[in-house]
């Protein structure tokens, strides 16, 4: 049985894997951008505390990460479908999205009361960084619903 091929099926093919390329650097970038900013915008610094294997820094990271991975998967779902605009758009969706996210959860945390710096700076594990780490996750679902 022969398959026929669209004449165009090569270049299709070709544009479609470098649309994915840049997507996925795009979401690098932004991942990276969200990362940072969680690192920035809570005492001590994150990278350190996981480094040294701090139960705490350890959930709060993660969970930061993985909302941060929600808003930047609905940027780019949510984005244009020219390629150029929709990296674009992904690209000022998912930094608007960062910031709304880290914003949201430092008033949570303010508003809820939670001593952060103790929090991820015990050697021992606090169930306090499991309301962080919910925030996280729950604040990045909201950010990245408003952004679609």
């Amino acid at each position: 049985m022969l398959v026929a091929l669209s004449e165009t099926f090569g270049t299709d093919l070709a544009r479609g894997i470098g649309a994915i390329m840049l997507y996925a650097i795009v979401g690098l970038v932004l991942m990276l951008l969200g990362f940072y900013a969680i690192d920035f915008t809570t005492p001590g610094r994150l990278s350190e505390l996981v480094r040294r294997g701090l139960p705490n820094a350890v959930v709060v990271t993660a969970s930061g990460m993985v909302s941060m991975a929600f808003i930047i998967v609905i940027a780019i779902w949510s984005s244009a479908s020219d390629l150029a605009e929709g990296l674009i758009t992904a690209l000022v969706y998912g930094l608007i999205g960062i910031v709304a996210q880290v914003l949201a959860v430092r008033l949570l945390e303010w508003v809820t009361r939670i001593d952060v710096r103790s929090t991820i700076e015990s050697d021992r594990f606090t169930p306090a960084s499991f309301v962080v780490a919910a925030a996280h996750v729950a604040l990045g679902l909201v950010v990245a619903v408003a952004i679609s």
